[in-house]
């Protein structure tokens, strides 16, 4: 089988018959008033974070969630897009359609605001998706993207850009890998279909996305997911897997480079109130302002006694400028 065969295999198996923490950060899902979250549907939650951010789901968008799973947040992104076929779930693996339709059933008799024709499960997959060009205001999956090979993985990118309206959103939250994970845990499809060999490192996962077309890129939580001990699996050392949660914007590139947002300030500390770059950042002296990672460090250069940059804080919600 190849590896994407594999990688169905295994998800049947698990459509089929749930495993509870199979990849999930150890948190609960996301609580919003009025929403009750079926007990099947926490147990098929083989996420690694959350693509579900309130902040960007005002005026009840159209979402294309890819990769149903057990049809979670699915109904969570239905819960702000109360309509019929808001939310297209597309998904390969019959048997987990399946279970998200059983699931969202059960939903329905538990939340008496939703209506399972809020969410349209459509068979398809990352490469081939079912919907126009440019028809969708948000793309999201959850620890999809990360079982794909690189190439598959461009190729997914560019299929989310493809269907994204401009300005459009990705929402995605993937294992990144701390170091480049060796090839012979690359190799291993049950340990890629289980979403422990795939990971890419930060700077190539944030890079692909910038070379689908992304122009801006806001990190949402970084956070520890998983250990690859090196007894276990044959390494030379211990190696740290991250969970990721980011929202890629469809905007042209800037001709500088796309912008990406860490949750970086700059900070003026120089006699004048403001300080103007003379690139359309303004700095009140004191104040820290958000700043994209590329502009930190340009700031940084220009004037390193009076500008100080803040570190990352791997958490972004929005405001500053780039």
């Amino acid at each position: 089988m190849t590896y994407l065969e594999t990688a169905a295999e295994f998800y049947r198996e698990v459509a089929e018959t749930p495993a509870v923490g199979l990849c999930c950060v150890q948190s609960s899902p996301l609580q919003f008033p009025g929403l009750k979250i079926p007990l099947p549907m926490q147990e098929m939650n083989y996420g690694c974070g959350t693509t579900v951010h309130p902040t960007e789901l005002i005026n009840q968008p159209t979402v294309l969630y890819v990769g149903v799973g057990g049809g979670l947040e699915a109904l969570q992104f239905a819960y702000f897009s109360r309509r019929a076929g808001a939310v297209i779930a597309v998904e390969p693996v019959a048997a987990m359609r399946e279970a998200a339709t059983r699931n969202l059933e059960i939903a329905a008799t538990e939340n008496s605001w939703f209506n399972p024709n809020f969410v349209e499960i459509r068979p398809g997959d990352a490469f081939n998706l079912p919907v126009a060009d440019a028809s969708v205001d948000i793309v999201a999956q959850n620890c999809l993207f990360n079982i794909f090979e690189p190439e598959d993985l461009t190729r997914a990118l560019k299929e989310a850009y493809r269907v994204l309206k401009p300005g459009g959103r990705l929402q995605m939250s993937d294992p990144i890998a701390t170091r480049p994970i060796p090839t012979h845990l690359q190799k291993d499809e049950q340990l890629r279909a289980m979403c422990l060999s795939g990971a890419l490192t930060y700077e190539e996962y944030t890079q692909r996305i910038i070379d689908a077309g992304f122009g801006q890129i806001e990190i949402r939580a970084r956070r520890p997911y998983r250990l690859l001990d090196a007894q276990t699996y044959n390494l030379e050392a211990n190696l740290l897997l991250e969970s990721l949660d980011s929202v890629a914007f469809k905007v042209a590139i800037p001709e500088d480079g796309a912008c990406i947002f860490t949750g970086k300030t700059a900070i003026y500390s120089g006699a004048a109130a403001l300080f103007d770059d003379g690139a359309g950042h303004l700095l009140q002296r004191g104040i820290p302002a958000a700043v994209c990672d590329k502009t930190a460090a340009k700031l940084a250069t220009l004037e390193p006694q009076q500008i100080i940059i803040t570190d990352s804080t791997w958490h972004y919600n929005g405001g500053g400028c780039c």
